[in-house]
């Protein structure tokens, strides 16, 4: 899947080797509500739309590998599958590091409670550790290897356009598969990011209520909530190290999110390079006012 500004594209090769594409038009929330659009807004902006638009390409590349119709998720399966996904996200990611850390803070040795800085400490450094071992652990599947293997394919592909050399699968393939403007090191931002937010807000709250799992879940709810900005502050600063270059400081502080995608990425052969350069070239030579098209090449 690729997305330019006014097109998203998506392409599949199909069992019997012909190559499937989606040309849709993209219409953005910022375009029809512009404040959507302003700094630190449009990070959880992107990261919603980018999570439905994923799972409608993920639908129709399914069908189109069992060489069906395009015949699209429904809106009720779509809406149910996104609430599954995120409930799992946040649950993995917000509520159980909380909830790990409130009971290593219990332990006589430690002794801290969660309106101590070692407790937020202690809750991104077991996120993190989540994260790198649910990525190492799904990367051990032979179907999410392929998909991580396109991941890489998608790098290649944008680093050869970003260059300006001509879409070849020999030009795409001399580049990196590390790319810093990469999801997976968004999501490492975003975990750093909320430590340090949460580090600095909780200390200064008063107890929500008497009742101990009263306030836990209290707890646990406004980490859900303060996730919208903190996606927000993590958008935008890899927005600016993406500009940087990863030059001095923005080298040092993308390198972790680089380190992360030899999880998220393989090396890619020369098949899935092509898959990525067509659904590429589909999205940035489609004129802005042309009709969706569905082709077969």
């Amino acid at each position: 899947m690729m997305k330019a500004p006014r097109r998203l594209c998506v392409a599949v090769r199909r069992p019997s080797g012909a190559v499937v594409v989606k040309n849709d038009p993209f219409r953005p929330l910022s375009l029809r509500f512009p404040f959507l659009a302003w700094p630190f807004l449009r990070g959880p902006v992107v990261l919603f739309e980018t999570l439905v638009h994923g799972l409608k390409a993920l639908s129709f590349s399914a069908n189109q590998a069992l060489e069906e119709d395009d015949t699209p998720m429904g809106s009720w399966a779509l809406s149910l599958t996104m609430v599954v996904a995120v409930a799992f996200g946040l649950g993995l990611f917000v509520a159980l590091p909380h909830l790990l850390s409130l009971w290593l803070g219990k332990l006589k040795a430690l002794a801290f409670d969660e309106m101590s800085l070692w407790f937020h400490l202690t809750d991104g450094v077991i996120k993190v550790a989540l994260f790198v071992a649910y990525l190492w652990l799904i990367s051990r599947m032979k179907d999410i290897q392929r998909v991580f293997e396109y991941h890489g394919a998608e790098h290649k592909s944008i680093y050869c356009f970003e260059a300006g050399e001509e879409l070849t699968v020999a030009n795409a393939r001399a580049y990196s598969r590390l790319h810093p403007r990469c999801g997976t090191a968004f999501l490492l931002v975003v975990l750093v990011v909320s430590m340090l937010v949460f580090t600095l807000v909780f200390p200064w709250l008063p107890r929500f209520s008497q009742s101990a799992v009263l306030n836990q879940a209290a707890q646990i709810g406004l980490k859900v909530l303060l996730m919208l900005p903190i996606a927000g502050i993590s958008y935008e600063v890899i927005r600016l190290a993406g500009k940087k270059g990863g030059q001095g400081f923005w080298s040092v502080l993308l390198w972790p999110g680089l380190q992360m995608q030899r999880l998220t990425t393989r090396e890619p052969d020369d098949d899935q390079i092509e898959i990525a350069l067509t659904a590429l070239r589909a999205a940035v030579c489609t004129a802005e006012g042309d009709e969706p098209s569905l082709s077969c090449l």
